[in-house]
């Protein structure tokens, strides 16, 4: 099984170019936030849980603890440099949402992989940016209707995209052998993936 015993620079760097990567794809999923935005009903929200993958996605793969708060970091550094319309503040973002994320994994000691704790750490980057989100004081002026549909929205999308896609992409990784370079893949660790 996997050794955690500390991030290693293999870990970091690998961590790092995932969420470059996933930086880069959030600076590209802006217009898409923008574009469903004006259509109603929060459908924005439903798609605003790409936004915590990062943290899900280097968890699964490298397994080990900080893995989630340095992968969301680095991927909202990565949009920021590639010209985020939201400027600084997707980083005090990307610290909160891997914040959140890094505590369920730690909750379940970063020994479980699972669909069901990864949802939950998608849960929690969604709740760590609605805290945010009523910080900065716009959510709170919704009506009490509005406000359930914009979280309920928000949520639904994190489980979704950052839980269940986030899942099921690191096992299709798994499936082809790539996950190998950073982490052996063992029997437990298919196990793990089946639960």
């Amino acid at each position: 099984m996997q050794n955690n015993k500390g991030l290693k620079l293999g870990d970091i760097l690998t961590t790092v170019v995932i969420a470059i990567v996933f930086g880069i794809v959030y600076k590209l999923w802006g217009p898409l936030y923008y574009f469903v935005k004006p259509l109603g009903l929060h459908l924005d929200q439903l798609i605003y849980g790409m936004w915590f993958i990062a943290a899900t996605v280097a968890f699964l793969i490298i397994r080990k603890p900080g893995v989630a708060l340095l992968a969301e970091i680095a991927a909202a550094s990565a949009e920021f440099i590639t010209g985020s319309e939201w400027g600084l503040e997707v980083l005090i973002y990307g610290v909160i949402q891997g914040l959140f994320a890094e505590i369920i994994f730690a909750i379940f000691l970063y020994k479980r992989f699972d669909l069901f704790v990864v949802s939950l750490a998608a849960a929690g980057s969604a709740l760590g940016s609605l805290i945010m989100d009523f910080y900065k004081g716009y959510v709170g002026e919704l009506a009490a209707w509005n406000l359930t549909l914009f979280i309920g929205a928000r949520f639904i999308g994190a489980i979704v995209l950052a839980g269940f896609f986030a899942y099921y992409l690191v096992k299709a990784l798994e499936a082809t052998g790539v996950t190998q370079l950073v982490r052996p893949a063992s029997k437990e660790d298919y196990e793990a993936l089946d639960r």
